[in-house]
C-alpha cells in the first residue's frame, strides 16, 4: 500500500487506484455560499476531472446537516443525481456514511461504492435543492483510475 493522501490531495494508493479527498463546508445561511440552494455557488465542484476517469464516490458526515426540507445529491452536470441519489438533508448525521438515498450506517460493505465511469472531462458537482442547508460538513472521498491518456481528477 503506498501513501494515503491527505486532505484534498491526490496520490497513487491501493492497486492503481488513486485517492483524493475533499471536504464540503455548508453555509447556506449566506449568500451564494455553498449550501444556498438558488445562490451562485450552487452546484457546487467536489472533484475537477480532466479527461475520462473510473470513479468511486464514498461520503461521511463529519458534522451534522441542518436545513429544514433541504436536499441533497451528487452527480455531474448531465446528471446531478447519479453518484449519490437525491437525499433530504437533515437525514445526513455525523458519523453516517453517505452513498443513496438513506443514510444511516457507521459501517458499509465496500461494494456499496458503485464505479462509475466519467467522461469527458465533467466535474463531480453537488446540488443543493429545494431549501438552504445551513450548516453541517461532509468528507468527500473518492477512489479514481484515469481511462483516456489525459484522465484526471483533482480536489476542486
Amino acid at each position: 500500500m503506498g501513501d494515503v493522501a491527505d486532505i484534498n490531495q491526490s496520490n497513487l494508493t491501493y492497486d492503481g487506484w488513486r485517492h483524493c479527498e475533499k471536504a464540503i463546508t455548508f453555509a447556506g445561511g449566506t449568500t451564494n455560499a455553498i449550501g444556498d440552494h438558488d445562490g451562485t455557488g450552487n452546484p457546487f465542484d467536489i472533484f475537477t476531472v480532466t479527461g475520462d476517469v473510473k470513479v468511486k464516490v464514498v461520503a461521511v458526515c463529519t458534522t451534522t446537516l441542518v436545513g429544514a426540507s433541504s436536499t441533497l445529491e451528487v452527480g455531474t452536470s448531465g446528471g446531478t443525481a447519479v453518484i449519490i441519489a437525491q437525499t433530504t438533508g437533515t437525514d445526513i448525521d455525523v458519523g453516517e456514511i453517505w452513498h443513496d438515498a438513506t443514510p444511516d450506517a457507521d459501517i458499509e460493505l465496500s461494494s456499496v461504492a458503485k464505479e462509475y465511469i466519467v467522461a469527458n472531462g465533467k466535474d463531480v458537482i453537488g446540488t443543493v435543492g429545494t431549501a438552504n442547508i445551513t450548516a453541517g460538513v461532509i468528507r468527500f472521498t473518492v477512489m479514481w483510475k484515469a481511462v483516456s491518456r489525459n484522465g484526471d481528477l483533482i480536489a476542486a
